[in-house]
């Protein structure tokens, strides 16, 4: 991380590489209004042109729907400039204002509201701490009722280079504003199913509106894998930009052209039958998105006052009638076999050479090939090598596991404009947000939809929901969960902070599950202790790349770990009570025998007054 300090232009660097407005224009829809420095280098502060790696920067900062709330927060990913580098991280605050109650209103607003965005884009994954000091400034911003006063943007952009310049991501103001607790209490035992079906790499859609809660939902998820929001995820938005229109052509009402279309195609995938695919293309049609394929599958007609929603880009969707290719998955070559077999012969080598030549463990010849030695957990220091295969910043357990890597990616919102990502037969999978309920109907795009607002996993394959039924060892351990965070949910002054049943104490019970599962796995005659994680889930994490890049490596800190199920033992009554809870709460036959059960109970406790009022008449 570059340290802050003053460039030739005077400008501090540091994690913040822009603060960037983005406003509702009338007419031409989304578009950037301010940034800070220029996102394109030579060209104004106030220039609408974007790179071609983050054209969807404007739908992303402002979402569908904005115009239903008066503010709401984004978190999202944007890919890396110019083919190489790292995730960018955007936090977006948005809100709106009565354009009556400008001091100073430009000639282009013509609506009553004006909705816009302030937007910081980061090298750091700090979620939380940069949005609390955003929303101070928005906040600012907005209550000037003049958005031509830009000072305070500038003055937002030097501060936060220069309070997070030599900061570092270890410690709690990573976690800032994710809150385990409020997971654990929301989905209860569905947060273990959660996790497993994001360590089989499945593609995993969350959808809620607002945004904030969908965000907040998903990064927390995340954040109960160990480093995953410090180091996992410097690679998870690595996708292309779907060629269409010109930004010129965008944004005029005109016919789109032969080159407004493009084939999605995959160049590594020679033997893999693509069959059709279907062209899409984006444009603005007096402020409204317009996305036509060959074939309809739907057609949503806005019948409210546009007056009144300025931001629809629903008007008018049509989008491919057949998901990517079944063996797109399976032809995918996440790990190069390869691979693996040459850093194990160089592994073998460099030990053979250690042995023979007598090198000291800290002293290794220069022209020696790289080796991930992981030092012992017993030190009490947690230091970080980079993955010889994975890339990422690793501990000595190997995390964060490479699931963010290799075409799966981590979209916390994504954009209607991106929708062509869920079926590109070059994304093997995703974790997404969206807010947009035609994403949420697309089903056979994605393996598992999440509906955040009422708890609901909805996971298509009967055979993928057999795979993640948990084990009764699992169910001790999500009910171990929840009732150490609901017997503290009310202690006013341990609240979210204490460790037993706080925040960083549902992570450490996190970290415990996965290193001992990790443990598990490379045990000799071990069919006993994998069985109480899932045998056919194991079996299918086997084949996994994030697992594969783990196992590649040596992790010595593993051999301190025990690997059995921290919940395994004896069948017992209470085993038999949660496992009854558990098929109520999750099949259809059981909610409707739960309800029945409920009402049964109430008309039990009308009919015993009635015949008490009956006697005390008598």
């Amino acid at each position: 991380m570059e340290k802050a300090g003053r460039g030739g232009d005077g400008a501090p660097r540091g994690p913040v590489l822009h603060i960037v407005v983005v406003g509702f224009h009338h007419k031409k829809g989304c578009q950037v209004e301010f940034s800070y420095p220029p996102l394109i280098p030579g060209d104004g502060h106030d220039s609408h042109a974007l790179p071609e790696e983050w054209k969807y920067l404007p739908f992303l900062a402002l979402p569908d729907g904005a115009h239903n709330y008066q503010e709401d927060t984004v978190f999202f990913h944007l890919p890396p400039r110019n083919g190489n580098g790292t995730t960018v991280y955007g936090i977006s605050c948005y809100r709106q204002i009565e354009a009556k109650a400008l001091k100073v209103r430009q000639a282009d607003i013509t609506r009553e509201t004006v909705q816009k965005s302030v937007c910081v884009l980061s090298k750091l994954p700090l979620y939380g701490l940069l949005q609390a000091k955003l929303q101070l400034i928005t906040h600012a911003y907005f209550e000037e009722k003049d958005f031509s006063q830009i000072s305070i943007l500038k003055e937002l952009y030097e501060h936060m280079n220069s309070s997070l310049g030599g900061g570092s991501l270890e410690g709690s103001q990573v976690y800032l504003g994710l809150s385990p607790r409020d997971l654990v209490l929301h989905f209860r035992h569905k947060v273990l199913i959660l996790f497993k079906l994001i360590l089989l790499e499945k593609k995993v859609l969350f959808y809620i509106s607002p945004v904030n809660k969908l965000v907040g939902a998903l990064m927390t998820l995340l954040s109960l894998f160990p480093g995953m929001i410090e180091h996992g995820l410097s690679d998870c938005s690595q996708y292309r930009p779907r060629k269409s229109m010109s930004e010129d052509a965008g944004l005029q009402e005109s016919n789109p052209s032969a080159d407004d279309f493009v084939s999605v195609s995959a160049p590594g995938i020679s033997s893999t039958n693509l069959g059709t695919v279907k062209k899409i293309t984006v444009g603005h049609h007096g402020g409204d998105a317009a996305i036509t394929t060959e074939e309809s599958l739907f057609q949503v007609e806005n019948s409210n006052n546009k007056e009144q929603e300025p931001r629809d880009t629903n008007q008018y969707l049509k989008l491919p009638l057949r998901p990517s290719p079944e063996s797109s998955e399976s032809d995918w070559e996440t790990l190069d076999p390869n691979v693996l077999e040459d850093h194990a012969l160089k592994e073998k080598e460099q030990e053979e050479s250690e042995q023979t030549n007598s090198f000291p463990k800290d002293s290794v010849p220069a022209d020696s090939p790289p080796i991930t030695v992981q030092p012992q957990a017993n030190t009490g220091q947690v230091v970080l090598v980079p993955g010889l295969i994975s890339g990422l910043e690793e501990d000595q357990y190997g995390m964060p596991l490479a699931i963010f890597t290799k075409g799966y990616l981590c979209l916390p919102y994504m954009a209607l404009q991106q929708h062509h990502l869920l079926s590109d037969v070059t994304v093997r999978g995703f974790v997404a947000g969206a807010t947009n309920i035609l994403f949420r109907q697309q089903k056979h795009l994605s393996d598992a939809i999440v509906e955040v607002e009422d708890a609901l996993v909805q996971i298509h394959d009967p055979d993928l929901r057999k795979l993640l039924n948990p084990t009764t060892a699992d169910l001790r351990f999500a009910d171990y969960l929840v009732r150490h965070v609901t017997e503290n949910r009310d202690d006013v002054f341990l609240d979210g902070t204490g460790w037993e049943g706080g925040d960083e104490w549902i992570r450490a019970q996190f970290a415990i599950y996965i290193h001992a599962l990790l443990a598990a796995t490379v045990q000799l005659d071990n069919e006993k202790i994998l069985s109480d994680y899932g045998t056919t889930f194991v079996t299918a994490w086997k084949n996994t790349h994030n697992y594969r890049v783990w196992n590649s490596n040596r992790h010595p800190a593993l051999t301190e770990i025990n690997p059995n199920h921290p919940f395994q033992g004896q069948y017992s009554v209470s085993d038999m009570k949660l496992r009854f809870s558990h098929s109520v709460q999750n099949s259809e036959r059981g909610k409707k025998i739960g309800n029945v059960m409920v009402t049964t109970s109430r008309n039990v406790v009308q009919t015993g007054k009635a015949v008490d009022k009956l006697y005390q008449m008598r």
